[in-house]
């Protein structure tokens, strides 16, 4: 299959946004491979760069009518691979603890299970609001943790893990509330 064979609702500048969120995921990968302030920062506006592009991929196929199937899909793919390899990379590093990294991505992974396992039976269970709030917490706090370094008198690293505690009971939270209207949806 070639470019050409792709539909071009395929190419629309929403799955384009996407896609550049997936592709900078190796870029962070390899920022986070290294210690000092040059590759943390770097690896912070890769990450704040990819993170504004979940913001504008939506915000333009709802406004153009260029919402697709494919990008329904990708688009919390791509934010889970992001918010998922920028926690594991920071866990060497000792900004993220292991375990908050784990109910992190566990629950993604299990919401991400509870939604295909409704869809078989023809429910969509769409991002909450709490949702919204969970991911956008989990954003605000990777980023002051990926900078890590105090600058302008602000400890980053503590700003960070303050706003990550934030994202784990938003995580937990919410997770909770999608495990109760999966048990009740499979009840009725």
């Amino acid at each position: 299959m070639t470019s050409e064979d792709l539909p071009p609702r395929f190419w629309s500048f929403p799955n384009q946004l996407t896609l550049y969120r997936i592709a900078s995921i190796p870029v962070l990968i390899v920022l986070l491979m290294f210690s000092g302030k040059v590759c943390a920062f770097l690896a912070a506006i890769v990450f704040s760069a990819a993170s504004l592009t979940d913001l504008l991929d939506g915000l333009f196929a709802r406004r153009r009518g260029l919402e697709s199937t494919l990008g329904k899909f990708l688009d919390p793919l791509a934010d889970k691979l992001l918010i998922s390899a920028a926690l594991i990379m920071l866990i060497p590093h000792g900004r993220v603890t292991a375990w908050m990294a784990f109910v992190i991505i566990g629950r993604e992974i299990a919401v991400t299970g509870l939604r295909a396992i409704l869809s078989e039976k023809g429910v969509v269970m769409g991002a909450s609001e709490l949702g919204k709030y969970k991911i956008v917490f989990q954003i605000a706090a990777i980023i002051p943790l990926l900078i890590h370094y105090t600058y302008f008198n602000i400890d980053f690293h503590t700003v960070g893990k303050v706003l990550l505690w934030i994202a784990l009971i938003l995580t937990v939270w919410s997770g909770a509330r999608y495990m109760v209207k999966f048990r009740g949806v499979m009840n009725e």
